[in-house]
């Protein structure tokens, strides 16, 4: 069992959410972030709000073992790009979407 932060914009949440629950399903412990559909942007949240986020869901990625950057058509945003750093500055496994759907694919 692998702990699985899961990163991306939430503009995937669709894939996110799906990818996610496979993954569980297959016995890994998985980390996502919060997700209200009234405030599907970080503009959506007070300045303070959006900051306490970030920091909790840097905790996330402390965490885990791993993180799982949600890239649908290779799309990785600013922030998703900061967490990749933040993840690998901590030597944690970085595990890309399109590699696993790919992966699926060409089976």
């Amino acid at each position: 069992m692998k702990i699985i932060t899961v990163c991306g914009s939430l503009k995937f949440v669709k894939e996110m959410m799906e990818i996610a629950e496979k993954m569980e399903l297959q016995g890994n412990c998985m980390l996502v972030p919060i997700y209200n559909p009234n405030k599907a942007s970080k503009d959506d949240f007070t300045e303070e709000e959006a900051l306490m986020l970030d920091k909790m869901h840097k905790e996330r990625i402390k965490l885990a073992d791993a993180i799982l950057v949600i890239n649908v058509n290779n799309y990785i945003g600013n922030s998703t790009k900061s967490e990749v750093e933040f993840a690998k500055s901590l030597n944690k496994e970085i595990i890309y979407y399109t590699d696993i759907i790919n992966n699926t694919h060409s089976n």
